[in-house]
C-alpha cells in the first residue's frame, strides 16, 4: 500500500529541526559510502521543461525520486518513494513545501560547518519564497542577534522583514541596497533568479560565509567572481550537478579563475574529510543547486511520522 502526503499534509508534519537533522544526516551517509545521488536530469519539451533527480539511501533501504515540471502555467513537484528491498511504491508526495524546507536545511548545514561559530548578523538578498527557510535554517545552527534583508521590491523585503521577526524573534531590518545587507554580515544569504551578480565580493567582510541558493541553472549568477577569488573554501552540495548547473563557477572555471580540483563537496566537509574552514579570518562559500538525496531523506523522515500519526491518505496504485 502507498502512503500519500499532500502539501498540507508536509507542512503539518515536517518541521526544520528535524529537516537540518535528516539532511545532515544524509550527507553523513552519503560521505561514508552509504548513500547514492544522480545529478538532475532535465528534458526540454516545447511548453516547458521536466526535471528529474534520484537517490537512495542504502542503510534506510529506501530510493526515490523528484520530477517537476516546469511550464508557463507553474511548477508541480512530487517525491515518489520505494522500499529498497521488495521495490513496493511506499509514499506519493506532493513536494514543494518539502522542498522548499530541505533547501534551507542544505545551507543551515552549510552555515554549520561553514559559518564562524560567533556569526551574529546576517544579510540576505533576495525575499521571496524561498528565502524564509534560509534564513529559519541558519537561525537555528547560529545565534544570530540582527538580520538585514534585500531586494528590488520594497514591498516584499518590508513584508519578509516583518513576517521573519515575528517568527524568528530576531530583528529583521529591510534595507534599501544590497551592499546595506552586505557590509558587517557574518553570513550572506543569496536567493534569487538573477542572471548578474547582486552584490560585490569587496563588500564581505574578513571570516564572512556567503550561502548561495538561487543559483541552479548556467544562465545564473548571484555571486562574482571576486567573491571566489576570495574565498579561502568553496563548497558544493553535489560537484558533478555544480558543473553543469552552477553559473557562477562554470563562468569562473572558463576564465580561470577557480579550478574544479580545489571545490569540496558538502559531504566531504559534514564527515570531517575537509574542514569547513581552518581560520576565523577565511571566507567561505556554499554553493547550492539541491539535490535529490535531501529530498529523499525528508520524505522518508516524513513518511515515517505520516505512518507513526496516521497522516496522509493510503492509494493502491493501478
Amino acid at each position: 500500500m502507498t502512503r500519500y502526503l499532500s502539501e498540507a499534509d508536509v507542512d503539518q508534519l515536517l518541521t526544520m529541526p528535524d529537516t537540518l537533522r535528516v539532511v545532515e544526516d544524509a550527507f553523513r551517509a552519503w560521505g561514508e559510502g552509504r548513500a547514492v545521488n544522480h545529478p538532475r536530469r532535465r528534458i526540454r519539451v516545447p511548453q516547458g521543461f521536466l526535471h528529474v533527480m534520484e537517490a537512495a539511501l542504502v542503510d534506510e533501504t529506501v530510493m526515490g525520486l523528484k520530477t517537476y515540471a516546469t511550464v508557463s502555467g507553474g511548477t508541480t513537484f512530487v517525491v515518489q518513494l520505494f522500499d529498497g528491498a521488495t521495490g513496493e511504491l511506499t509514499g506519493l508526495i506532493d513536494a514543494d513545501r518539502l522542498g522548499q524546507v530541505r533547501t534551507g536545511a542544505a545551507s543551515g548545514v552549510a552555515a554549520k560547518h561553514l559559518a564562524r561559530g560567533d556569526a551574529r548578523t546576517v544579510g540576505i538578498v533576495g525575499t521571496g519564497y524561498q528565502a524564509e527557510t534560509q534564513l529559519e535554517a541558519v537561525c537555528a545552527v547560529r545565534s544570530i542577534e540582527q538580520v538585514r534583508a534585500f531586494s528590488r521590491t520594497a514591498e516584499s523585503r518590508e513584508r519578509f522583514a516583518q513576517t521573519m521577526s515575528e517568527r524568528l524573534r530576531v530583528p529583521v531590518d529591510s534595507v534599501e541596497g544590497a551592499e546595506d545587507a552586505v557590509r558587517d554580515a557574518d553570513v550572506v544569504i543569496t536567493v534569487t533568479t538573477a542572471r548578474e551578480p547582486v552584490f560585490e565580493g569587496q563588500w564581505l567582510k574578513s571570516g564572512a560565509c556567503v550561502l548561495a541558493a538561487g543559483s541552479n541553472n548556467v544562465l545564473r549568477r548571484e555571486i562574482d567572481s571576486a567573491t571566489l577569488e576570495r574565498a579561502a573554501r568553496i563548497v558544493v552540495d553535489d560537484l558533478d550537478q555544480a558543473r553543469t548547473e552552477c553559473g557562477e563557477l562554470i563562468a569562473a572555471a572558463e576564465r580561470g579563475k577557480v579550478r574544479w580540483e580545489g571545490i569540496h563537496e558538502l559531504r566531504q566537509v559534514v564527515v570531517g574529510r575537509v574542514s569547513g574552514r581552518d581560520s576565523a579570518d577565511e571566507i567561505t562559500v556554499f554553493e547550492s543547486q539541491g539535490v535529490a538525496l535531501e529530498d529523499v531523506a525528508a520524505a522518508r523522515h516524513l513518511l515515517d511520522l505520516a505512518q507513526a500519526q496516521g497522516v496522509g491518505t493510503a492509494i493502491r496504485p493501478g
